[in-house]
C-alpha cells in the first residue's frame, strides 16, 4: 500500500473508525456460480517465489530495482504459459524504468471488461510479502485457476499488476491516464487487492460511499464472499483503485489492515490481538514470509475468485487453441527476419480478433517494423517504425484475420529499418 497519505490521524480514521457492515450479509447481489476453492498452498508457493526473488536481488522488489523486474518476468512467464495475452507497459519515474503487467483471458465480451489488480512492487526496506506480495499472489493463483478450469465468462477478464505504487500510485495512474477513451469506457468494474494476508488481520471491504455508480454491487459481492463479518472502509487514495475511480469506473476491493491498531471490538469479532497493529511489519524489513496470516490469505484469495465468478458470469465463448514459437531469432542491424508458427486442427478461418503475442528484446524499438504474415502471404502490419526511443516490444496485438484460412504456416516478420541497434525475437504466439 502506498507510502503517501499515511498520516496517523488520517489512517486511524480510515480503519479504526471504519463503518461497520451488518453482522451478516443476508444474500449475494448476484447468484454466484460455482466459484472454485483457491489452493492456499499454491498461493503460498507464489509468495515463496517472490521472497526468493527479493533474497536474490538485494532484499526488496522495489521500483527501479532488479527484484521488481524479476517479479514482472516471473509472473509474465506463468501467465503466458497459461494462455493469457500479456503486455508489459513501461513508464519512467524518478529517472528509472517502471513496469505494469496486464494479462487478458481470451474470450468474453470485449466491450464489457471486468478488471482485477493490485500492486507488485515493495518498498526499498524489505521484500513486501504482505504489501503487496499477498494480493499479487492471490490474483496470480486465481488467474491460473481460470485457465485450469477453461472458464468461459460472458465478460472479458483482465488482470493487472502495477509498478511504483509505493511511490504514489504511479503505475496504475499511468495505465489509466494512457488508455484511449474508448478503451477506458470498456472497463465496467475494477477490483483491487492490496495487503490480504496481514498477520493480525481484519476483514475490510472497500466502501461504495462516494464511489462511482455501480460500486455498491462490487461492495456487496465482496461482503458476500466472506464467512466472517466484514467492515467497510474508505481506503481513500492509498491504493491503485484510485485512478479507476477518478475515471468514473466502479471500484471495490479487500484489505486486511496496515499500520492502524486493532481495537478490542475488532479482536473480539475476528480474533487476533487488540492494541497491536494489523501489520506490525508494514513497510519494514520484517515483511517476509513470516508476516502472513494463512487464514486471512486463504479467505481473501477465495473472495477474489468468488467475486470474479459471480460478476463475470459464464456462457461466453471458450478461448480457442493457442500456438507459440519460443525459439530465439536474432535481429541483426538493418535486417529482416521471420519466425514461423504452423497452425493445425483449427477449422475454418482465423477469427476477426486474432491475438498476436510478441516478445522482442531490442535496444531501440522505434527501428522496428512488425508484420504478421498469413499462410497465403497476406501481411498484417501491427507496428511501424517511429521515434520511440524505448527498448523492447512485449505486448499483444489484435488483427482481423477473418478472411484467412487458419491452418498453415504463419510468420512473424520483423524488420530493423535503421542503423545502430540490434535485438532478438524471444518468442511469439497466436491465440485463436
Amino acid at each position: 500500500m502506498s507510502l503517501r497519505r499515511t498520516i496517523p490521524a488520517a489512517s486511524a480514521l480510515l480503519l479504526a473508525a471504519a463503518l461497520l457492515s451488518p453482522p451478516a450479509v443476508t444474500a449475494a447481489p448476484v447468484s454466484a456460480l460455482a466459484a472454485p476453492d483457491i489452493s492456499l498452498a499454491n498461493v503460498q508457493a507464489h509468495l515463496n517465489d517472490l521472497q526468493t526473488i527479493a533474497n536474490n536481488n538485494g532484499g526488496n522488489r522495489a521500483h527501479g530495482r532488479p527484484g521488481y523486474l524479476a517479479s514482472i518476468n516471473h509472473l509474465k512467464a506463468k501467465l503466458d504459459a497459461a494462455g493469457y495475452q500479456t503486455a508489459v507497459q513501461q513508464f519512467t519515474y524518478n529517472g528509472v524504468a517502471g513496469y505494469n503487467l496486464t494479462a487478458d483471458w481470451p474470450g468474453g465480451d470485449p466491450n464489457d471488461v471486468l478488471m482485477l489488480g493490485g500492486h507488485l512492487d515493495s518498498v526499498t526496506s524489505g521484500p513486501g510479502i504482505n504489501d503487496n506480495g499477498s494480493g499479487s499472489a492471490g490474483l496470480l493463483e486465481v488467474a491460473l485457476t481460470v485457465s485450469r478450469q477453461a472458464f468461459a465468462p460472458r465478460k472479458h477478464i483482465r488482470f493487472g499488476w502495477w509498478g511504483a505504487e509505493e511511490l504514489g500510485l504511479i503505475g496504475s495512474n499511468h495505465y489509466v491516464n494512457n488508455l484511449p477513451t474508448t478503451e477506458r469506457s470498456k472497463i465496467k468494474a475494477y477490483l483491487n487487492f492490496d495487503m490480504i494476508g496481514s498477520p493480525n488481520p481484519g476483514y475490510f471491504v472497500y466502501s461504495a460511499s462516494g464511489q462511482p455508480t455501480g460500486s455498491l454491487l462490487l461492495q456487496q459481492t465482496l461482503q458476500a464472499a466472506f464467512s466472517v463479518p466484514t467492515e467497510l472502509t474508505s481506503v481513500g487514495g492509498r491504493s491503485d483503485h484510485a485512478a479507476f475511480a477518478r475515471a468514473g469506473i466502479p471500484v471495490g476491493g479487500t484489505f486486511t489492515g496496515a499500520e492502524v491498531i486493532k481495537t478490542a471490538a475488532q479482536a473480539q469479532k475476528w480474533g487476533g490481538t487488540a492494541g497491536v497493529a494489523f501489520d506490525r511489519c508494514y513497510h519494514r524489513s520484517c515483511d517476509t514470509l513470516t508476516n502472513i496470516n494463512a487464514t486471512a490469505l486463504d479467505r481473501n484469495s477465495d473472495a477474489i475468485a468468488y467475486a470474479l465468478w459471480t460478476l463475470a458470469g459464464e456462457g461466453g465463448t471458450p478461448p480457442g487453441p493457442r500456438f507459440e514459437n519460443q525459439t530465439d531469432v536474432a535481429i541483426p542491424d538493418l535486417t529482416t527476419v521471420e519466425s514461423p508458427i504452423t497452425v493445425t486442427g483449427v477449422s475454418g478461418n482465423a477469427p476477426a480478433a486474432l491475438a498476436v503475442g510478441v516478445d522482442i528484446t531490442h535496444t531501440f524499438r522505434g527501428d522496428l517494423v512488425i508484420d504478421v504474415v498469413a499462410p497465403d502471404g497476406t501481411a498484417f502490419r501491427v507496428k511501424t517504425s517511429s521515434n520511440d526511443s524505448a527498448d523492447n516490444v512485449v505486448t499483444t496485438y489484435t488483427v482481423n484475420a477473418s478472411g484467412e484460412v487458419a491452418n498453415g504456416t504463419w510468420k512473424l516478420r520483423v524488420q530493423d529499418v535503421a542503423s545502430a541497434d540490434v535485438g532478438r525475437i524471444n518468442g511469439w504466439s497466436l491465440q485463436f
